[in-house]
């Protein structure tokens, strides 16, 4: 969501880098809060996490004329040692003529004449400085999941003949335009944008062609009800197949209201074209989440703290932007409603307006930075739960929320939030992968995230009968990483 300018503030502190790293030990069974892993009892695969750069914040570090600290903005975000190791990235695709305030400007500016004449492209190599960033995550992190997220198709293709203010798509269900019907060149528009990414060396595996379709703004938007977005789909999925970008798939439909997002879908399931969608994706601005009656991922594609004061604070009686509510945010979406892709707004902002829609404030006159607490909630997710990971069954004791995932290397990520003051000793064991504690102890894992720390090794140890042990501090987030129990221990394992 993009509101206006007074609306907005950051949020950031933090040490970049994390802290001495001790290993784990070989103990007898330690007593604590028993968490038991079943392996075969299976929820959703997970595609990762994330954040946008849209409205030209990633000039913020595209343009950071210190090259050091571009590097450090683009570990912080991406690096899986140092940072958040964030797997999805979502990009703004432009509909503005100009590129004037923090507007994404469009590569088709001028209106070719009618839906059939030949468009004229005007593809600046940059799309709003998002290119280059997602250049290096691709090249330098591995990052595989790019997200193309148009919030309007350009002004001439519309009932109100500009990008802004709503208005909906020409030739949808209920909008009738005197310049004619307009989907197969909006539909010809994404693929291009598809194309030049790829030209580019990056392969875009997601397309959205609505954002927050249920809000009109006065900036880029364009309202859609469930049969439009329904009548639209196979029009954008046939475009694809017949220009061999099999490789993208179709993300809808980014409403404000989850409840809408959901109605919208049905609209597009009942149409018979669930298939046809890689992802179901909303916010929950106006509205909280819900499991959704589907085989195709959901994912919460924007969420944050648009509200709240920029702060950095891991833990401040709860507030709305703390690092320990957006780890427990992420806890609720994944575990209570199945969620498989989790992002939020913008990774990196300008100091005003001084909100938590950022993750990282960015001055660029000044050539500084001000991490928030909320990047290190989201690193003990996004390092150690990757793309492919699959939710497995674990059960929450008292004192701590758990949630569990196998990784597609084998290895297991056991998420642990404590809640209340205190410290609690938890004890974990996972079925199903039995494994020598000699072996365990080598190479368990455990990172911790509280007031003092940012997603830091913490001591974890392992009993002769290969139970995992350590301690999650009160308001705090620990993450294990337990090692595969070996092939034959994982053999029939769903």
């Amino acid at each position: 969501m993009r509101l206006s300018e007074s609306f907005f503030v950051a949020a950031a502190a933090a040490v970049y880098g994390v802290g001495a790293v001790p290993g784990p030990t070989l103990e007898s069974r330690q007593s604590g809060a028993a968490v038991n892993v079943d392996l075969s009892k299976t929820y959703q695969t997970m595609d990762g996490f994330g954040f946008s750069l849209a409205f030209q914040r990633a000039n913020l570090i595209t343009n950071m004329s210190d090259k050091e600290k571009q590097r450090e903005l683009l570990d912080l975000l991406f690096n899986r040692t140092s940072g958040a190791g964030f797997s999805i990235i979502r990009n703004g695709i432009g509909s503005t003529p100009n590129s004037n305030s923090d507007f994404m400007n469009t590569f088709a500016p001028k209106n070719p004449g009618s839906p059939t004449a030949t468009p004229v492209y005007e593809w600046d190599g940059k799309d709003s400085g998002q290119l280059w960033v997602t250049q290096q995550g691709v090249k330098d992190y591995g990052l595989k999941t790019v997200y193309g997220n148009a919030w309007s198709a350009p002004g001439y293709m519309k009932t109100n003949n500009r990008d802004t203010n709503g208005g909906t798509l020409c030739g949808v269900p209920g909008a009738t335009c005197s310049s004619g019907d307009w989907r197969q060149a909006y539909a010809n528009y994404l693929a291009a944008y598809v194309k030049f990414y790829a030209e580019a060396g990056v392969t875009v595996t997601h397309l959205g062609f609505l954002n927050e379709p249920d809000y009109t703004a006065s900036y880029a938007s364009m309202q859609s009800n469930g049969n439009q977005a329904a009548n639209f789909v196979p029009i954008l999925y046939d475009t694809l197949q017949a220009q061999n970008l099999t490789s993208t798939g179709i993300n809808c439909c980014e409403s404000m209201n989850f409840g809408n997002n959901v109605n919208m879908f049905n609209a597009i399931k009942s149409a018979g074209h669930e298939a046809k969608l890689k992802a179901v994706t909303s916010h929950t601005y106006a509205s909280g989440a819900s499991t959704v009656n589907t085989k195709v991922p959901v994912w919460l594609s924007e969420q944050c703290d648009l509200n709240g004061q920029w702060s950095t604070a891991w833990y401040s009686n709860g507030g709305a932007g703390d690092g320990l509510t957006w780890a427990n945010n992420i806890y609720s979406a994944v575990v209570n409603n199945n969620i498989g892709g989790y992002l939020y707004w913008e990774g990196v902002q300008w100091p005003n307006p001084n909100t938590n829609e950022k993750i990282i404030r960015v001055d660029n006159k000044t050539n500084t930075y001000e991490v928030a607490k909320r990047l290190w909630a989201f690193a003990n997710w996004s390092r150690y739960v990757r793309p492919g990971a699959v939710r497995v069954g674990a059960n929450s004791p008292s004192g701590v929320r758990v949630a569990a995932f196998r990784n597609t290397d084998g290895t297991v990520a056991v998420v642990a939030i404590s809640t209340g003051s205190g410290a609690t000793n938890v004890s974990i064991k996972v079925a199903g992968a039995e494994t020598t504690a000699a072996a365990a102890a080598d190479s368990v894992e455990a990172y911790v995230s509280d007031n003092t720390r940012n997603c830091a090794a913490t001591t974890a140890s392992v009993a002769a009968d290969g139970t995992v042990s350590g301690s999650v501090p009160g308001r705090g987030i620990v993450t294990f990483v337990i090692p595969p129990a070996g092939k034959k221990a994982l053999e029939g394992v769903a």
